[in-house]
């Protein structure tokens, strides 16, 4: 089955959910930027989540982790400006309490609102905003588009979309821009599907999808304190269980990666001051894990990623990362290709137009392409450039 991803989608896509966003002033930077955000479900939701692996995970991490225990989650609120990471007990009370006032506003139980916050990190959460702004919010079927332009931090536009598969649509959004070399997710993705998808299949297909999409995209090298993922399968689309085995599994996992691919590429598209998308393909290694590792080394590579910038054909960027990194090489046996031409090959350079590659690399993707003669483990992943504007952005990011 041939999927593809419907730009226009959001997470209301699929049947039975709805949103809404309000602006609270959370956000310093001007009224009309939405900065408080509620989806919700017509019932309770089988649910999943994956979460940061930075040992000091901010306050949401440590409520959603208390409250999917049971595998189930009805709503989430979001709150972009302050990301409540850092914030001690008090944070984790902030947090809580985010949870009981949309439980509070939809007669819901607080254990099945899950939490996410984004912005600053070390400050505590403007309660009083919080609570006006959740009780501001209306929700409707046709505000997935505001749900995901309110989430938005340095981001300069919403990332959305959803996929179809038989009589099931997922829908999704996400935000992030900078801080991204997620070892787990990327800084905020909400999933959500009509489907009726069994809880331990959801689970596995979401780290799946994880591992292959905002697992292989990176920025910057810095992974977030509130990297989160939330898939929500509401089954209001009706049929049978979906479940390793059953009619619609493959189908529903490879919807998921789909739409995870999609939204990974628009972060590093996204990236801070960014101009080009990097779409890095490593093959021939000795293991997916050592091609997944190269991958990453090429996308935070600063001299890599300003060549690219300054469009310069600078091949042996890329060749000193491969031989920087750990990954087997058969030296005899990489090559490199660099949008489309062949420039490195039998350890030495090809007979490339530099002229004609730097003409290619003037576009707003540049492919990176590299055999490591090795084995058959291969991977994908994306970055993006280095620009003036990343410094300028990360320095006055806090003031």
């Amino acid at each position: 089955m041939t999927i593809e991803v419907e730009l226009t989608g959001t997470v209301t896509s699929p049947i039975g959910f709805s949103a809404g966003a309000v602006y609270a002033g959370i956000k310093t930077y001007g009224e009309g930027k939405l900065d408080v955000a509620l989806l919700a479900a017509e019932c309770v939701c089988t649910a999943a989540a994956t979460f940061t692996r930075n040992r000091l995970h901010s306050a949401p991490i440590h409520v959603d982790r208390a409250h999917l225990t049971d595998g189930q989650a009805q709503a989430v609120v979001v709150n972009a400006g302050v990301a409540n990471s850092s914030t001690g007990a008090r944070g984790i009370a902030d947090g809580y309490r985010m949870a009981s006032l949309v439980g509070e506003k939809l007669n819901l139980r607080a254990t099945d609102v899950l939490v996410c916050s984004t912005g600053v990190i070390g400050q505590f959460l403007p309660m009083e905003k919080i609570e006006a702004g959740v009780g501001a919010v209306q929700l409707s079927s046709a505000s997935g588009m505001d749900f995901a332009q309110a989430i938005m931090t340095t981001d300069t536009r919403p990332k959305h979309g959803s996929v179809r598969f038989g009589p099931y649509t997922i829908g999704g959004c996400c935000k992030g821009s900078g801080m991204i070399h997620p070892n787990m997710a990327t800084m905020l993705a909400f999933l959500t599907t009509d489907a009726p998808v069994e809880q331990s299949f959801l689970q596995r297909t979401l780290s799946a999808a994880v591992e292959r999409s905002f697992n292989m995209v990176s920025v910057d090298g810095d992974t977030s304190p509130s990297d989160t993922a939330i898939v929500l399968a509401n089954g209001l689309a009706g049929g049978e269980p979906i479940h390793e085995g059953t009619r619609w599994a493959s189908a529903f996992a490879e919807g998921l990666d789909a739409l995870c691919v999609h939204l990974a590429r628009e972060i590093a598209r996204d990236g801070e001051g960014a101009t080009k998308l990097m779409d890095v393909s490593v093959r021939g290694a000795a293991s997916d894990a050592e091609a997944r590792q190269l991958v990453r080394e090429l996308t935070t590579s600063y001299l890599l990623k300003s060549a690219v910038y300054g469009a310069d054909p600078n091949w042996g960027r890329i060749v000193a990362v491969v031989g920087r990194s750990t990954v087997a090489v058969s030296e005899p046996g990489v090559s490199v290709t660099l949008c489309g031409h062949r420039v490195f090959e039998n350890e030495g350079p090809t007979s490339f137009d530099p002229v004609a590659v730097a003409t290619a690399m003037r576009g707003d993707a540049v492919s990176i392409e590299v055999d490591l003669g090795v084995g058959s483990g291969a991977a994908s992943g994306w970055g993006c450039d280095l620009t003036e504007n990343y410094v300028k952005i990360n320095a006055d990011y806090h003031t």
